[in-house]
């Protein structure tokens, strides 16, 4: 009890008063739907639906929507873009090979104290030496650009000497400068398969710790006919006085920009762990904006805007209710995993959309009913079986969506062959079927090979035989990696962990730069506790009313639930928060499904509930928004209202 206690802070009251509105909302939710004995609809319900149907009205969009729906995008879109990344990072680079050197005449006689550099693709080492004379060098440092420091600017100072979290701030005294009046770099070592190691710019600093004319060093370069190294110096207008995630990669996007980018230069790709689409419509952001960090991360935020009409329509689709739609998409909207993982360039944001356009979809085809012709059932599943070539091609997770989606498949048949009146069933489900192994199995297949081309092209052999090998190549080491893949990581979490939302992943935090201020900066991804915690009850009482109501949609709601989180319950490799981040969709699609009884039923109070709970979220995302983007703020308010459990990392 006493350890207990030493738990216990002021802030634990922000989730108790949390999980105490859930809980009320249970609460009210089961009193408001209870009808009185004997009446009308208590004989109803005590003479339920015997059997399950999915048949159901597809409500249409009006005109009425269109005002919501376009608030909802707007908003979010401005502050999805807003702040998204840098701009202005080095474009032009230096492929270094093993043994390679360029030298830079610093126009006179200097002191360097620091040099900061930015990496471009590709591993390896290079050797930093100075000299007075041009002859005669000594080693200033070396420059290590592992896997895991590509897209970064980094910095360093005479003999490797590095800030450490022991001599920080003004505990730490760096080493003294170094004479030059020429500088050597040298690569050691390339250790990438397929490239050479790429440098984008150079920043020398002198002796008190001012930056040096780049235009100088140009120049003499130009007048000493060395004019290899001239693109290190080319850009120093993009030089940053802080390092942050603004100017460069975080977390994996030191593979998937990587990756993207080498198919935009048409290398053959270094990370090759996941299907090749995602990277692929990454690289898209990267040809319109260049390789910087707003490039490479613009289609995922795209990508994240453009989910939020398909929830609307889908929303409305389900029950028909415009504020309701309204409502869904702004929970989903301002959910913190579907922000911060969005505006992050990683390939979940593609398979999340793809998910999201299978289950739409599907469900235009689920809801028609029985004896509806053949021709109306060609669009819905040819998008559907589209959808899911394209998630499947981005991500493999996209498949767990999927085998929900084929089981509510096979029970529509059953419920259609069982509610069809008269003639046709037959020829309608064997149109169906062969429809649907064009749609789901030989187009998927297609795109999913087709995807394999970019490696085929950079292996030099675009024959069919070419691509197909590639692409079996790869399923072998994408199946042997992720099936290996169980490296400790500080900020991993379990399934169990995730539907309480108790362990986020931490992509950045800087807690130095200003902490003579009191400021620091975390990015971090979560989902909104209250769409967890409320998702969680609604997951409950949907499925509930399931099997009191033999209610189609809600086996539809429940089942894309399981299918996104019930397989990682098996899986033993290493797992994060943001493996959740599907299952939330359908977290928010179960609030709407209970949000919608309350609606239907005119309960006294379903205004504040249902808005109320909207509303809370949306002040739920402006207070921890500093700390899902990585802004600078006081260290006292996220330890007072965001930290609500000793886990979160921030």
């Amino acid at each position: 009890m006493t350890i207990l206690l030493s738990q216990l802070r002021p802030v634990m009251v922000f989730p108790i008063l949390c999980i105490a509105l859930v809980v009320g909302f249970v609460i009210y939710y089961c009193a408001a739907m209870r009808p009185r004995l004997g009446t009308v609809e208590w004989i109803a319900l005590a003479n339920r639906p015997s059997s399950l149907r999915f048949s159901a009205r597809c409500h249409p969009m009006t005109r009425r929507d269109a005002l919501p729906l376009l608030l909802v995008t707007v908003v979010y879109a401005a502050v999805a873009f807003f702040n998204l990344g840098s701009l202005n990072t080095p474009q032009n680079w230096i492929c270094f090979e093993k043994g390679t050197a360029v030298e830079f005449d610093l126009g006179g006689p200097t002191e360097l104290s620091r040099i900061v550099y930015y990496t471009g693709i590709g591993s390896g080492e290079y050797l930093v030496e100075v000299s007075s004379d041009g002859v005669h060098y000594e080693t200033f440092g070396t420059i290590d650009q592992a896997y895991n420091k590509i897209l970064k600017w980094q910095e360093i100072y005479p003999g490797n000497a590095e800030r450490t979290q022991e001599e920080e701030g003004d505990t730490w005294t760096p080493p003294g400068p170094m004479a030059a009046r020429y500088l050597r770099i040298t690569c050691q070592k390339v250790t990438s398969s397929h490239t050479g190691v790429y440098l984008g710019e150079l920043a020398l600093y002198d002796g008190a710790g001012e930056l040096l004319d780049g235009a100088g060093i140009i120049q003499s370069m130009v007048a000493a006919d060395r004019y290899e190294g001239m693109v290190l110096f080319d850009e120093q207008d993009s030089v940053p006085d802080l390092f942050t995630w603004q100017n460069s990669s975080v977390f994996d996007e030191i593979y998937h920009p990587r990756t993207a980018y080498e198919h935009v230069i048409g290398a053959y790709p270094y990370e090759v762990s996941h299907p090749p689409l995602g990277k692929l419509i990454m690289g898209l952001g990267i040809r319109l904006f260049g390789m910087t960090p707003f490039g490479y991360r613009f289609m995922g935020t795209l990508f994240g805007v453009l989910m939020l009409p398909i929830l609307y329509v889908f929303v409305k689709n389900l029950f028909g209710k415009t504020a309701l739609a309204f409502c869904g998409t702004a929970l989903f909207a301002f959910d913190f995993m579907h922000f911060t993982q969005t505006r992050l360039a990683t390939i979940d944001t593609y398979g999340v959309f793809f998910l999201l356009c299978l289950y739409f979809f599907l469900y235009r085809w689920l809801s028609q009913r029985p004896g509806t012709p053949f021709r109306y059932s060609v669009p819905p599943l040819f998008l559907a079986g589209l959808s899911f070539g394209l998630g499947c091609a981005s991500k493999w997770t996209v498949v767990y969506g999927t085998l929900g989606a084929a089981l509510l498949y096979f029970l529509n048949l059953w419920t259609k062959a069982r509610d069809w009146n008269g003639k046709g069933f037959g020829p309608w489900a064997a149109k169906c079927v062969l429809f649907s192994i064009l749609t789901f199995v030989v187009i998927p297949a297609a795109i999913y090979c087709a995807s394999y081309i970019p490696y085929a092209a950079a292996a030099g052999d675009l024959s069919v035989s070419g691509v197909l090998r590639e692409m079996a190549e790869n399923q072998k080491f994408m199946f042997t990696y992720h099936a290996g893949e169980d490296s400790p990581h500080p900020y991993s979490s379990r399934w169990y962990q995730w539907i309480f939302d108790a362990r986020p992943i931490l992509y950045f935090r800087d807690m130095d730069t200003y902490a003579d201020q009191g400021l620091k900066s975390a990015y971090a991804a979560m989902g909104s506790p209250l769409v967890c915690w409320l998702g969680l009850a609604c997951l409950g009482i949907t499925a509930v009313q399931l099997f009191r109501r033999r209610c189609g949609k809600a086996l539809f709601l429940v089942t894309g639930y399981a299918s996104q989180l019930l397989p990682w319950l098996l899986i033993t490799r290493t797992t994060f928060a943001y493996h959740y981040f599907p299952s939330i969709l359908f977290l928010v699609l179960l609030i709407c499904y209970v949000c919608n009884d309350l609606m239907d039923r005119r309960a006294r109070g379903w205004k504040l509930a249902v808005y109320g709970m909207t509303g809370l979220n949306t002040v739920l995302f402006a207070a921890f928004y500093p700390v899902l983007m990585g802004l600078f703020v006081p260290t006292w308010y996220t330890t007072n209202f965001l930290r609500w459990f000793p886990a979160w990392p921030f």
